[in-house]
């Protein structure tokens, strides 16, 4: 009995191996038949012309252009409120104060020391009459909770005018939105 059900078994699984490819077949001749044969050509290359470069009084555009938020050069005005032209620029010049951050403050007495985290996530440690942002801003005041600038902005007539600003400690400010 035994022997019967092990050759009935065998026959079930080799009766798999002879089944109908009926459907393989037609799905292989639609395919066939659906199937562009030709690739159609590419399209013709235009010719090639040359134009020489022959604009040497202009920048040229191999080198990176020099930022231009604000002249280095002043148009100076006798009479008149200006930055000073021959002072060496300090790090945090680079940077406009929105891309700059309080994070805190060092010291207390008579010297107190902000903590100042540039665009570049590096903290530089700043006090008054040090220099920061794109607009001469001078430190005139350093408080645990603020530092108060005075700023030079150009009015476009070759004078500038005297502005003062205040950046927050980073997390106050964002406390109190």
């Amino acid at each position: 009995m035994r022997a019967l059900i092990l050759a009935f078994m065998a026959l079930v699984l080799l009766s798999g191996c002879f089944d109908n490819l009926d459907d393989i077949q037609a799905y292989m001749d639609n395919v066939k038949a659906t199937t562009r044969q030709r690739v159609e050509p590419l399209p013709q290359a235009k010719a090639f012309t040359h134009i020489e470069y022959a604009a040497a009084d202009q920048r040229s555009p191999f080198v990176a252009p020099t930022p231009e938020a604000i002249q280095d050069r002043f148009l100076q005005q006798q009479d008149c409120l200006h930055p000073d032209p021959n002072r060496r620029k300090e790090l945090l010049e680079r940077f406009s104060l929105d891309n700059l951050k309080m994070r805190g403050t060092l010291g207390g007495g008579t010297k107190l020391w902000a903590l100042i985290e540039s665009a570049d996530n590096v903290v530089h440690k700043v006090s008054t009459d040090n220099y920061m942002g794109l607009f001469h801003g001078k430190i005139m005041r350093v408080e645990p909770n603020y530092i108060d600038l005075m700023e030079l902005i150009p009015d476009g007539s070759g004078c500038w005018i005297e502005r003062t600003t205040r950046v927050q400690m980073f997390e106050a400010a964002t406390a109190g939105n």
